[in-house]
């Protein structure tokens, strides 16, 4: 039988588009036009090998189906209404059902507290309904039921200014009537952090974890509510701002930061990947080096940052076992990387990432330029230079699926 090769969906939200690339050929699967990614939000896996995703512009979550148009299936297999801006999604473990918090969009202050439902248990009609919470930049994570006397998934927003961590149970909000009404809690917790970003679930045990500055906050469900753990801590100076659920090894992961609060001082910032493994219960931190570093990749042996930093940018390869950093291997300079003085983040150009934690390959983007470096994580060597037709401006967002991945046992948007 012939082997289905790993696809690589690229995201150009400044463009327009979505392409499903087959790898390492680069060759077009599938193209999907009119699509304005929510870059913030990401990618979310969805069990059977499907991608969802909120178009911004459109207000819309994408179901997409890369290997469908193989198998007499179409590439978009649902669309549904939602609030935009879009900030996070997330799903519960079955997949079925799905929530979208709001953010700021471009605006300099929060200013919607709107959160979309969703229920994809039937395709073909899929249904959503959109609720007032809070005005902030909520994180999101959907718990399955647990427990006596809880009868659905409850979504939880993790909230900022206060910290606080508000549970709602998702079939009262998907009752919700027109007009965009209030959602009454069903449950929640006040947090010691007013600075919370970044946040994971592991389906597994049914723990959520929101990162902020003084640790990883840890919660489970307790009926149609929420009891607390203890935190966990950093293992140094520094935060978190991004949490990512390793299925293979069961490892949560971050990349802490540290230095001056200047943003225009970013080359000096100091780079730790943090982990905790959530069997084991151990945590470590091993240094990447200084500049920005932000989201990483999953792949089957590796674990892939990238670093952009002035004296060059690099993609930086660890070996969970130890861990240990097997490779770094140097990316080619964006014409529009971020310059000393500037902040990293407004008006330039940046870097996207993507892997399956079914395969080795790891694919980075150089915004701007239109190109994704191609890597093999466990040999450490550079694989193709693949090249799109639009620019990728602001890095676009990449995902890298591959069939039976397990993907999806990390339910949240990335």
């Amino acid at each position: 039988m012939p082997v289905t090769p790993p696809r690589l969906l690229v995201a150009d939200q400044v463009a327009g588009n979505i392409r499903v690339l087959d790898l390492p050929s680069g060759e077009t699967a599938g193209l999907v036009e009119g699509r304005h990614l929510a870059e913030h939000a990401g990618f979310l896996a969805l069990p059977g090998g499907r991608t969802a995703f909120v178009d911004d512009l459109a207000g819309e979550l994408v179901v997409l189906d890369p290997y469908g148009p193989d198998r007499g299936r179409p590439l978009v297999t649902a669309t549904v209404p939602v609030a935009a801006p879009a900030e996070h999604l997330a799903a519960d473990p079955s997949g079925r059902l799905l929530a979208v918090t709001t953010g700021l969009g471009r605006n300099d202050e929060p200013w919607s507290d709107l959160l979309t439902v969703i229920d994809l248990t039937n395709p073909a009609a899929p249904r959503s309904a959109r609720v007032r919470t809070r005005v902030g930049e909520p994180g999101v994570t959907v718990l399955a039921p647990s427990g006596p006397g809880a009868e659905d998934a409850l979504v939880v927003l993790r909230h900022r200014e206060p910290g606080s961590l508000t549970a709602y149970r998702h079939a009262d909000l998907l009752a919700a009537g027109p007009s965009c009404p209030p959602a009454v809690p069903a449950g929640g917790l006040r947090l010691s952090d007013d600075d919370g970003h970044g946040d994971a679930h592991d389906p597994r045990t049914g723990t959520l974890y929101a990162a902020a500055g003084s640790g990883v906050h840890r919660a489970r469900r307790a009926g149609d509510g929420l009891t607390t753990g203890t935190p966990l801590g950093w293992g140094g100076p520094g935060r978190g701002y991004y949490l990512r659920l390793d299925p293979v090894r069961r490892l949560l992961w971050s990349c802490v930061r540290s230095g001056p609060a200047d943003p225009g001082r970013w080359p000096e910032w100091e780079n730790g990947a943090w982990w905790h493994a959530l069997d084991r219960r151990t945590t470590g931190r091993l240094a990447l080096g200084r500049g920005l570093v932000f989201r990483l990749a999953v792949a089957a042996r590796r674990v892939a940052y990238a670093r952009v930093h002035p004296e060059g940018d690099e993609l930086i390869l660890l070996d969970p076992e130890g861990p240990r950093i097997s490779a770094r291997i140097a990316l080619p300079p964006m014409d529009g990387a971020p310059k000393r003085g500037g902040t990293p983040w407004d008006g330039v150009q940046r870097r996207a990432i993507a892997a399956s934690p079914g395969g080795p390959l790891i694919a980075v983007s150089r915004g701007g330029h239109g190109e994704i470096e191609v890597i093999d994580s466990t040999a450490g060597t550079h694989v193709t230079t693949l090249r799109v037709p639009t620019p990728l401006d602001d890095g676009g967002h990449l995902a890298l699926v591959q069939p039976g991945d397990a993907a999806h046992e990390d339910p949240v948007g990335r």
